[in-house]
């Protein structure tokens, strides 16, 4: 029974354990759900719904509320000289026409799906801020590395040149030469430490959830599948810019058409008592009122009509927008994949020349100088290209998360969670 229940947690399990293997460069997945769940941006956007859904009970109920009208009055009456009390009450209430309450509906429903297409781009925007900030880091730690490995290559170089110059082999100029190499990387290592350390602030102060991992895991870069049509169809039919978009466009047709609606007025119904004459006559009935309108109800509608207008136009540009968007994030995960197998060429040859030449200064058959020249393009070349593979990891994952197949959101993103 033992077996089965951990054979049991073990399935949950896998998922999870594959999701986290396939990026080992990025927070574990339960720290990313509570940074972006609790990051402002997503605590705005849900208040949001809850306020579109109050925004929908008044669209359900209308502007409309009973009025009560009272008055008093004494009525002088000439032959007898007689003056006798009088009054009235009456309730009124305006009543919207069938139609209107249809589109009113309407409106309400998809003023809350606005919201909810706020909520999931909250959600996917701050997934990107989270991804750059994280990147921003994961650069300055590569370089902090990278510095902290060149400062302890160029001590073992200057404790070998104070070795030879103590027997005689080489001159003082060489070692003073080799110690001020030592100064200049000591102080790029920790120029590089503070820059890694106000990147981790500015992550953790946005996100105080992820936890900066004690190691850094430079994975190597994964070529990026299909082409720019598969993912151009990936990221614009499940986005929710577009979406938001559409769904302001639906909102402000409704209410054109509700402005169509509003050229013919509601009337207001009212049933009325009066007490006449003293009490003598007693009077009940019911009225009707109906505005009489000398343009403004037409006015109203064309301003409505000229809004839903606007509203299509701003959603076929935001779309034009996110296709050149998609092309150039591909573009560029792809070019970033072939920058990175280029530097990669380039380092491995520069460092296996600074190998060479160290061991030839070693054997005294090469000099100081061309020793250090050799370890600084080695440096600059590796440096190169940590950020190239960091680039590469970079823009595929951003190509992966505009496409839904990164970091899904439960309960935001079911076309996600169908990848994931």
């Amino acid at each position: 029974m033992k077996t089965v229940s951990a054979l049991l947690v073990l399935l949950c399990a896998a998922p999870a354990i594959a999701a986290e293997s396939d990026y080992p460069d990025l927070p574990p997945h339960s720290q990313v759900d509570d940074a972006i769940n609790n990051h402002i941006n997503v605590l705005t956007a849900e208040t949001g719904i809850k306020i579109e859904q109050g925004n929908q009970r008044k669209w359900q109920s209308g502007n409309y509320e009973f009025n009560v009208r009272a008055g008093t009055g004494q009525r002088k009456i000439g032959l007898p000289d007689q003056t006798v009390n009088e009054w009235d009450i009456a309730i009124e209430r305006p009543l919207r026409l069938p139609n209107k309450m249809l589109i009113d509906d309407n409106i309400g429903d998809e003023v809350v799906n606005r919201a909810e297409q706020a909520l999931g781009d909250a959600h996917h925007e701050t997934g990107r801020t989270l991804l750059h900030l994280w990147f921003n880091w994961q650069r300055e730690q590569a370089q902090a590395t990278q510095w902290q490995q060149q400062v302890d290559i160029l001590r073992q170089q200057a404790a070998t040149t104070e070795k030879r110059f103590k027997a005689g082999d080489a001159p003082k100029m060489e070692w003073n030469q080799a110690q001020a190499a030592v100064s200049q990387a000591s102080v790029a290592l920790q120029q590089a430490k503070l820059r890694t350390q106000l990147a981790g602030a500015d992550l953790t102060r946005q996100f105080p959830a992820i936890l900066l991992p004690p190691k850094q895991t430079l994975p190597t870069p994964i070529l990026v599948e299909h082409d720019f049509s598969y993912w151009k169809d990936q990221i614009l039919d499940h986005n929710h810019e577009i979406e938001l978009a559409q769904s302001e466009k639906r909102i402000q047709q409704m209410l054109a058409e509700r402005g169509r609606a509003d050229r013919i007025p509601d009337p207001t119904v009212g049933l009325r008592y009066s007490n006449e004459m003293g009490g003598n006559e007693k009077v009940t009935g019911l009225y009707l009122s109906i505005p009489i309108s000398f343009g403004l109800r037409n006015t109203n509608a064309q301003h409505a009509e000229y809004l839903a207008e606007i509203a299509s136009n701003r959603e076929a540009a935001t779309r034009r927008r996110l296709e050149g968007d998609v092309y150039a994030a591909h573009a560029q995960a792809v070019s970033s994949y072939q920058t990175w197998q280029q530097a990669q060429e380039a380092g491995d040859s520069l460092r296996k020349n600074a190998e060479l030449v160290t061991r030839a200064y070693t054997l005294g058959e090469s000099s100081l100088s061309e020793t250090l020249t050799a370890r600084r393009l080695a440096l600059e070349s590796t440096l190169t290209e940590n950020i190239a593979q960091l680039d590469a990891n970079e823009t595929r994952y951003r190509l992966l998360l505009d496409a839904h197949q990164l970091w899904a959101m439960a309960g935001h993103d079911d076309h996600a969670a169908a990848h994931h």
